[in-house]
């Protein structure tokens, strides 16, 4: 898989673009705020509908504007495929498909699927669980697009329970009416929650040998790494769900468990207002050792982790069908060792399509010597 083209208009910074691309690596050099990154966003938008750099839309639009564009031509297999996504904050966006419309945005996931490795992925090892949570659902979503419905009904349907448990506690959940509504918003937490929970729990596993693997290449001297998945559901979890060659998580097993589950922290939940069960409270854990990396691990351990997750998500991918992903790294050679750029030049090179931005040629390792373009002010050209 790779990008053919990338064309954005009214993006952030960008009033108009037009970058034509290749496979291989290709080279994004110039002065910090100058606009590198926010085509590197443009095109991570379009594999998840998402900015790893703000919640919302509305940064993305430059300023005065109403909307902005962003559309790339995808081959993958022979086959190319134009996306055109419309960002319109306050209204719904728009996506096109070879120029036809499609029902929602959502639906052009799973045809651009890239991996990015920037400098806010230190908050996936130093962040709040929320950070880490968020990493697996959007590597869930591209290696499966139905996951993005899966997780949107999730969200929906929590915070529709959330609302019923504040509003029967203020009541001291004495309302039968309240009551009985509650115990059908819990049965689909339970189905919707299930789903999510299973997807994630085989993700985990799978992406776990990737990941230890990956960490013990760019910091060999370091403590062996590995990540789990901690569920709230603690020991009624069954044992093997969530570990590299255990038994695959069962959607109805797990479904049954978080009813149960939701059941016993009903008073809990009446009294605090709000869902204490659930994947919306569960943790990936990362660890050093035998310590969590959060809090231990030193400065070149975390960047380490950071790109062992990111790494191991790649090579998952890569593995699977869908098209290997296109690699972006954005401005992160910079911040690493001599082994840790070097590990990381090695992984790349070998990509199908790689794009890397970078304040200054020395910065890009020469494995990476590809086609180079120069981003200055309000426009980019070939070096």
């Amino acid at each position: 898989m790779y990008l053919r083209h990338l064309q954005v208009t009214d993006f952030r910074s960008w009033e108009h673009v037009d970058l034509p691309l290749e496979p291989g690596p290709t080279v994004l050099v110039g002065q910090n705020g100058r606009g590198k990154t926010n085509l590197i966003e443009a095109i991570g938008y379009v594999a998840t509908l998402g900015s790893h750099r703000v919640a919302t839309d509305a940064p993305l639009i430059r300023h005065g504007c109403e909307r902005a564009l962003v559309r790339v031509a995808v081959v993958n297999e022979g086959r190319e495929l134009t996306v055109e996504l419309e960002i319109a904050p306050g209204r719904a966006n728009r996506a096109r498909v070879n120029r036809g419309a499609v029902g929602r945005p959502r639906d052009v996931l799973g045809i651009l699927r890239t991996v990015l490795f920037s400098p806010e992925d230190l908050a996936l090892v130093r962040g709040d669980p929320g950070e880490r949570r968020r990493f697996l659902d959007e590597l869930l979503v591209l290696r499966a697009p139905r996951y993005a419905g899966v997780r949107s009904e999730y969200d929906k349907v929590l915070k529709q329970r959330n609302a019923l448990l504040k509003s029967a506690g203020k009541r001291r959940g004495d309302d039968p009416y309240a009551l009985s509504t509650l115990e059908v918003w819990d049965n689909h937490l339970a189905t919707a929650g299930a789903q999510l929970l299973a997807a994630r729990l085989n993700l985990v596993a799978d992406l776990a040998p990737h990941t230890a693997a990956a960490y013990a290449g760019v910091a060999p001297d370091s403590r062996p790494a590995r990540i789990a998945y901690r569920s709230g559901l603690g020991e009624s979890l069954p044992v093997g769900y969530g570990v590299p060659g255990g038994e695959r998580a069962d959607e109805e097993k797990l479904a049954g468990i978080l009813l149960e589950a939701l059941g016993e922290s009903r008073a809990a939940e009446l009294e605090r207002g709000v869902s204490l069960v659930g994947p919306h409270r569960d943790e990936l854990e990362l660890v050093l050792g035998e310590a969590p990396a959060k809090g231990y691990a030193s400065h070149g351990e975390s960047w380490s982790f950071a790109l062992a997750l990111r790494l191991g998500s790649y090579e998952l991918l890569r593995g699977e069908a869908g098209g290997e992903p296109v690699l972006l790294l954005d401005d992160v050679f910079a911040e690493l060792d001599r082994r840790r750029r070097a590990r990381l030049a090695e992984v790349a090179a070998s990509a199908e399509q790689v794009l890397v931005t970078a304040a200054v040629d020395e910065d890009v390792p020469e494995e990476l010597a590809g086609t180079r373009f120069a981003v200055s002010e309000g426009e980019v050209r070939r070096a």
